[in-house]
């Protein structure tokens, strides 16, 4: 690996009305090496990144390329400054071919005219230098996978001769072949003497593919770490600022659950989505759902929040059966839903934090019991204090914060209601260790002491090991175990996922 630095960020700061995103922050990439950035959601990691690509004016510091200084004031100056940035959401154009979103705004022309002829030969051996040669460049990138159109957003990249190229949780909806697929371009790029930085929350891939690490914490810099000399606790230690005790003795049957039934679900089936599905869940138990994707997870926990109906079986809540026509129904009988996706079905990004909190309550009231904006504000402020969701103010809009405090305050949403059944989906996702913690111990206390039953989704066996009392496993649409007390381990849940129980 080249040792001589490719990129330095020396002393790079930014604010914010009343937060203080970036203070005094150093950054150095070497040609040649992948390199990871990490820190709990709100470190700075995001605004760094937009500090390089021009997204955001730095307020002090200094940026310099190859021994050259350079101050970009957008992405396209970044990107004449050959710093690209491939984003976990990517932003290509769906209805337009491979070949076109390669070269989109670069064309080739010939007397004049987009020269589709060279756009198509040029993109296929772009794709085939990084080991992609089975896509077709003149299918449109919707006909493909978000792995595939990753690997398309990279060789735009590639091709307009990125010496920086930044990926933004590129992992987070792949899966392992897709993972390991994108790290084999990714080793190759690094060959080839390309800086890489390497924004991901999944610790076995940053010390699978990264060389080094840099840690950042509340906006200031922890450290710069060879990857093969910092353990894994040591770097979970420096991103939360804490030793682990906490999460490690946090302990799966934390819960005092009640013998009182809540909620019983019989042989609910709806074509697609789950069959033949029974259920019992007791006060005060947190009972995880766990499967691959695809397995019925999501699906099952709409039905029981009325977003879709089963075509046979029951609900019953505290004995009596119940029928749930819409979400709006299952709110009046005290069941909320946290969905997987909090940018598209969760967060409003364009209200307050206050809003995105009260909207639920208001929901619930209906239109004619309007909450007065004192009443909106008291609460907004009770919920924000016990989550410790990190604000400048209540007021500012929910799309500025980062993704773990959107995700306390959608969790926040739902606590406003009194739930009696709280459904999360995925409620750790895509966000920092430390937040991690936070809500799986707010998992165990709403259990423990407010007697509030769960139903906890995750991908991250550990974590559901860690908070739930009871597991039902499913796959292909069916539960197939079901897994109390010493039976809630890696090995029988990964088993039951194979069909080994």
């Amino acid at each position: 690996m080249a040792e001589h630095a490719l990129l330095t960020m020396r002393g790079i700061c930014k604010y914010f009305p009343g937060v203080r995103a970036l203070e005094n922050v150093d950054f150095t990439l070497r040609a040649g090496e992948i390199h990871a950035l990490m820190g709990e959601n709100g470190a700075g990691k995001s605004t760094l990144i937009k500090v390089l690509t021009g997204v955001h004016a730095k307020d002090g510091g200094r940026i310099e390329l190859e021994g050259r200084q350079i101050a970009p004031s957008s992405p396209l100056e970044a990107q004449k400054n050959n710093i690209s940035t491939v984003y976990q959401e990517v932003n290509l154009c769906p209805n337009l071919t491979v070949a076109e979103n390669i070269f989109i705004g670069r064309e080739p022309k010939k007397a004049g005219r987009i020269d589709w002829k060279a756009i198509n030969k040029r993109a296929s051996e772009l794709l085939r230098r990084l080991n992609l040669a089975n896509i077709d460049v003149t299918k449109t990138l919707d006909s493909y996978s978000v792995a595939v159109q990753q690997m398309i957003a990279i060789a735009r990249a590639v091709d307009i001769q990125a010496k920086v190229l930044i990926l933004d949780e590129p992992t987070s909806s792949l899966d392992e072949n897709e993972t390991q697929r994108l790290f084999e371009v990714m080793r190759d790029l690094k060959k080839q003497g390309l800086g890489i930085i390497f924004v991901s929350h999944f610790l076995d891939q940053i010390y699978e593919v990264c060389d080094r690490v840099t840690v950042l914490r509340n906006g200031e810099l922890v450290g710069e770490y060879e990857i093969d000399e910092l353990p894994r606790v040591e770097l979970i230690s420096k991103m939360i600022g804490k030793e682990l005790g906490d999460i490690q003795n946090m302990g799966k049957n934390a819960s005092a659950v009640s013998d009182e039934v809540l909620i019983e679900a019989e042989g609910l089936t709806a074509f697609g989505r789950i069959k033949d599905f029974d259920l019992t869940i007791h006060k005060g138990e947190v009972v995880g759902f766990a499967g691959l994707l695809g397995s019925g997870r999501t699906e099952t926990a709409e039905l029981l929040f009325g977003v879709a109906k089963p075509e046979k079986g029951s609900i019953k809540m505290h004995g009596k059966e119940i029928k749930l026509s819409s979400p709006l129904d299952a709110m009046k009988h005290k069941i909320a839903f946290c969905p997987e996706d909090r940018k598209v079905q969760g967060i409003i990004g364009d209200l307050s934090v206050r809003e995105n909190i009260i909207i639920g309550l208001q929901a619930k009231n209906g239109m004619w019991s309007h909450l007065s904006m004192k009443e909106q504000q008291r609460i907004a402020d009770e919920y924000i204090k016990m989550l410790q969701i990190k604000v400048s103010s209540p007021e500012q809009l929910i799309k500025n914060l980062s993704g773990g405090n959107q995700q306390k305050a959608i969790i926040a949403r739902w606590l406003v209601t009194q739930p009696d059944l709280l459904i999360l989906d995925e409620p750790t996702r895509g966000i920092d260790i430390g937040t991690k913690t936070e809500i799986q111990k707010m998992v165990i206390n709403l259990a423990r002491e407010k007697q509030m039953s769960i139903i906890f989704i995750s991908s991250e066996i550990d974590e559901m090991t860690r908070t739930c009392t009871r597991l039902a496993v499913l796959r292909d649409r069916k539960k197939v175990a079901e897994l109390t007390g010493d039976e809630i381990n890696s090995d029988r849940v990964m088993a039951a996922i194979a069909g080994g129980v």
